[in-house]
């Protein structure tokens, strides 16, 4: 019973141990999730390209617009006076006949009439009327539709282009500051040891056991720190200023960060091919585009075929009746025939322009995966490199300790334990750099490689 106890009580600090260090990586990941969620939704390029994107949607609305019937109101008024007109001799015509009809009735039934002289330009008249239009085969709509809806397509894609390179700016950004502030709170540990060696050497010179040196080199050492802390302050700050401009936030908030003491453990041969790179995708896009509009350059040879109806009223002098009202129905085609070579060499310029897309397309791929390569060589590098300053941090560690015993024991001098703090220091400094620059590194390949899961 007692040992089943004495079991449990050690079982609850290692689950407690475990809790901490779990809460702890799970709190770094959903801060820095958090933190890109944020820029995403704030940064102001992002919201540039959004509104490029609602735009060509607009687009697309008009594009289809086409397809549908059109009313239009017109209206116009003349009034004129002068200009060409025309003679109509009514009295030439009718007069004798109405003489003799006047002889024979024995009245003046019939009168004189006067020639006529009518002005051509109508005076005083009015045309108002509704048309409505109607296309009925036009391939130039069809194409036109096609091109922007491809175009959504493509703006769709650059979105998301911003977006990838944002995530990789804000994961570097927040990985260089993390950097930043853990070298500072290196130095600022190593300045409470050489205060520390300054009090213990200041108390041997007094009691006369070591020379002035030793006191003056302990100063020394105190003031350079205190200007590689001034250093790592401003490194920190300039990191911070970048992270928070990246998510559109006041310069100076404060950023939460855990601590991050390992690699990243994903597998990188899980990340080995360019094909969700967006720049494939554009281009994709672009040759889909291209063909549309080489469609249009043929779309010539198709006629035009529309209807339209006019519904209105024409008079003078402001007449609204039944015999002002009207209504004209009309069906038109329109076939383009002869252009002089305009139509043969726009199809020429689609079909060339197509055949640079596809070679555009073959070489970006090998580019982006020449890319990617070089993102995993830097990164197994990197990892390198963090190994070595591991081994480094725990030599440097134990010949520190070893020294330090040493000096207290009278066996070493000053000027020994100042070089193995200093080698301690700056193995400490390397293996911090190291840390975060794998990280840097493998965010890298993220990009490269176009893995990170970004909501569309």
């Amino acid at each position: 019973m007692i040992k089943t106890f004495h079991n449990q009580k050690f079982l609850w600090p290692v689950l407690l141990a475990i809790w901490l260090i779990t809460s702890q990586k799970i709190s770094a990941q959903s801060r820095l999730d958090l933190y890109i969620s944020e820029g995403l939704e704030s940064n102001q390029s992002i919201h540039q390209q959004n509104f490029m994107l609602e735009k060509s949607i607009y687009a697309l609305g008009e594009a289809k617009s086409l397809f549908k019937p059109n009313v239009s109101f017109s209206t116009t008024y003349t009034k004129a006076d002068g200009g060409r007109t025309i003679d109509i001799p009514v009295g030439d015509m009718l007069n004798n006949v109405y003489s003799t009809l006047n002889q024979l009735t024995g009245t003046n039934a019939f009168p004189q009439l006067q020639n006529r002289s009518e002005q051509l330009n109508p005076d005083n008249f009015y045309d108002a009327k509704f048309r409505i239009s109607q296309p009925i085969l036009n391939a130039e709509i069809s194409y036109n539709k096609k091109i922007k809806s491809r175009q959504i397509d493509l703006q769709k894609t650059e979105v998301q282009l911003y977006k990838r390179e944002l995530v990789k700016e804000i994961k570097t950004s927040y990985y260089n500051y993390l950097k930043a502030v853990n070298a500072e709170k290196i130095y600022l540990s190593y300045r409470k040891l050489v205060l520390e060696g300054e009090r213990v050497n200041k108390k041997l010179f007094d009691n006369g056991k070591i020379n002035r040196t030793a006191v003056i080199r302990s100063k020394n050492e105190v003031s350079k720190i205190d200007a590689s802390i001034v250093t790592a302050q401003k490194t920190k700050e300039s990191a911070q200023f970048y992270f928070n401009f990246l998510l559109n936030r006041p310069l100076s908030d404060s950023i939460s960060v855990d601590e991050i003491t390992t690699l990243p453990e994903q597998d990188l041969s899980l990340m080995d091919n360019v094909s969700a790179r967006e720049e494939l995708s554009k281009l994709k896009i672009a040759k889909g585009i291209n063909e549309d509009l080489t469609g249009l350059a043929k779309s010539y040879l198709i006629p035009k075929i529309g209807a339209s109806m006019d519904l209105g009223s024409q008079a003078f002098d402001w007449k609204f009746n039944k015999q002002s009202r009207y209504y004209l129905l009309g069906v038109s085609l329109q076939w383009d025939l002869f252009a002089s070579g305009k139509n043969t060499n726009r199809i020429k310029q689609a079909v060339a322009e197509q055949h640079a897309i596809e070679s555009q397309a073959g070489y970006v791929e090998q580019q982006l995966l020449t890319e990617l390569r070089v993102r995993q060589a830097n990164m197994l590098s990197a990892i390198a490199q963090y190994q070595a300053a591991q081994s480094q941090l725990i030599t440097s560690q134990t010949y520190y300790k070893d020294v330090a015993l040493m000096y207290k024991e009278g066996m070493a001098i000053y000027i020994e334990l100042l070089d193995a703090q200093n080698q301690w220091v700056d193995s400490q400094l390397q293996a911090n750099i190291a840390l975060f620059d794998t990280w840097i590194s493998y965010s890298a390949i993220e990009r490269a490689a176009a893995s990170f899961n970004i909501q569309k």
